[in-house]
């Protein structure tokens, strides 16, 4: 009888261990859906990156000249608000997580503005070009570059307006301390748009 109990105790205990493991949660921040967007956003950029590499091996002079009629100081400024407005979106997850909902909706009003102002810089940048008679039609490199750049020019857009709609239910209540997977989503995203511009940057502005 004790034998039976004993047995009848332990198969309990392991089938509440498999039931508690079957529970836990993954380390890996965000959806599956969110991963395979990112997936294939990082894919697309994955491709201009091989058509840079390709366009600078067969034209290696015009990648060694082009980066240094660039304005370089707009594309490190927007280096610098890329980094920053990822700082706040990771204050703003912070922020949730400790129940300060109002806290976490101002620091992604803090990362919007700072996609604004990217788009704002980008845009002068586009403008000064323009003066500089720099455009897709000028060569190979400068091509690669509008069509690099304005391709995380419209990245940085849709995330700004993720961001105001995370905001949105936040203000609304709907993402609390305990739910709120749809900010980690965008969070994550709006990683993978910063990370883009990191190895943009480099490869446009400074590398010859």
């Amino acid at each position: 009888m004790n034998s039976l109990t004993s047995s009848t105790i332990v198969s309990s205990e392991s089938f509440s261990e498999e039931i508690s493991f079957a529970k836990k949660k993954s380390n890996i921040p965000g959806s599956m859906a969110i991963w395979f967007a990112i997936l294939a956003e990082m894919s697309e950029f994955a491709i201009m990156f091989i058509v840079y590499f390709l366009a600078k091996v067969h034209n290696p002079e015009l990648f060694y000249e082009g980066p240094a009629r660039l304005n370089t100081l707009a594309g490190t400024t927007n280096t610098l608000i890329m980094l920053t407005s990822s700082f706040f979106v990771v204050r703003a997850v912070m922020a949730i997580r400790n129940n300060k909902r109002k806290q976490s909706a101002n620091w992604l009003w803090g990362a919007v503005a700072c996609g604004i102002i990217y788009l704002i810089i980008k845009v002068f940048e586009y403008q000064w070009n323009a003066l500089q008679g720099l455009d897709t039609e000028t060569n190979i490199f400068y091509g690669v570059y509008y069509y690099v750049t304005f391709n995380h020019f419209l990245h940085v857009g849709w995330g700004s307006a993720g961001l105001i709609w995370v905001i949105y239910r936040i203000n609304t209540d709907i993402y609390t301390a305990t739910e709120h997977e749809g900010l980690i989503n965008m969070a994550v995203y709006w990683h993978m748009i910063d990370l883009a511009w990191i190895t943009i940057f480099p490869l446009l502005y400074v590398i010859r």
